[in-house]
């Protein structure tokens, strides 16, 4: 197991260069220029990609509907710019602060978005996972912004093609998929629909790259492809223990030391939270292309009793286990 272990990271190493050099090299051909960014959304995921997109040497628009959403964005940004000034510049205070203010310094908070939209080559949204809701500010977006500005979602759930109906700009549209935490999750997917063009491809592949990210290709199909892989292994792993197989204690254990994974499947689905998972196998289910009916996602009864009383994870302070308070970082088993 430890040969395979050892191949296996050597394999993935191989891929990220290959992978990130086929990409990059593709995106030498036609790009647009990009100058500034706006984010819509200002949550961990928002305000994780404000972040590196500033890190990177991008001016970018952090916008939320509210003051009191931007001040808590601005505070997850500074506080994350902070851990990684210690590392940095571990006896230099005035670096430190520099970098700090360096990076702040091309961060512009906003509650109008088509304002900001207007003024940006790229706009990413990262708003709640609602269908309607992103087509409704999509819309209004694309009445506001110039016809060249690339539209992305980050949705790691719903259909691409779905979301770029309510615009008119169906080869400028795509999905730029980032993992959480952005600042330290290396992958990024970028999903085409049949309608996006080679150019915002290469873009967006070019943007992620300078943001220090691997980006990865995929076709507009439910899950792309991490999620597409995962939310099965998440849900098997209820049916193994609803079958009485295995405690859900035993199956975190097992695929953290037997698979090398760096949680359980039950310990990552309090951290994704339980509604979440649970949304995204409902929809899968009932419209998901491919997947309708499919016994890899159909429900789980515990997962539903457990979304039932309000237990979500993490963030509720109680999921498959309980934590000291929401946000702890060690759950109680």
């Amino acid at each position: 197991m430890l040969q395979v272990k050892t191949a296996s990271i050597a394999l993935r190493a191989t891929a990220r260069n290959v992978t990130a050099s086929r990409i990059l090299a593709a995106s030498m051909s036609t790009v647009t220029e990009v100058k500034k960014i706006t984010v819509i959304g200002s949550g961990l995921m928002g305000a994780g990609v404000v972040q590196v997109a500033a890190q990177s040497g991008y001016h970018v628009n952090m916008v939320d509907l509210k003051e009191d959403f931007l001040a808590k964005g601005e505070k997850i940004i500074t506080s994350s710019l902070k851990r990684v000034a210690k590392k940095k510049y571990a006896d230099d205070a005035a670096g430190s602060q520099k970098f700090i203010d360096d990076v702040m310094s091309r961060i512009t908070l906003s509650t109008n978005s088509e304002k900001a939209a207007a003024e940006s080559q790229l706009v990413i949204e990262a708003i709640v996972e609602n269908l309607k809701t992103k087509q409704a500010l999509f819309k209004a977006l694309d009445a506001a912004a110039p016809q060249e500005t690339i539209f992305v979602s980050n949705t790691s759930s719903l259909p691409i093609g779905d979301i770029a109906s309510a615009t008119s700009r169906l080869d400028r549209f795509a999905g730029l998929h980032f993992f959480n935490p952005v600042p330290q999750m290396k992958l990024v997917e970028i999903i085409r629909t049949a309608e996006t063009s080679e150019d915002v491809f290469h873009t967006l592949a070019t943007v992620t790259k300078k943001m220090g990210k691997v980006p990865v290709a995929c076709k507009d199909t439910p899950g792309f492809i991490v999620n597409r892989l995962l939310v099965p292994y998440m849900m098997e792993s209820l049916r193994l223990v609803e079958r009485g197989d295995a405690s859900m204690q035993d199956v975190d254990v097992a695929m953290k030391l037997g698979a090398g994974y760096p949680m359980g499947p039950f310990e990552l689905m309090d951290y994704v939270g339980l509604d979440t998972i649970k949304f995204i196998t409902e929809g899968w289910y009932k419209s998901g292309k491919g997947l309708v009916g499919d016994k890899l996602i159909a429900p789980s009864p515990l997962l539903e009793r457990l979304v039932a009383e309000g237990n979500f994870g993490r963030k509720s302070g109680k999921g498959f286990y309980s934590y000291e308070g929401v946000g702890a970082d060690k759950g109680k088993k």
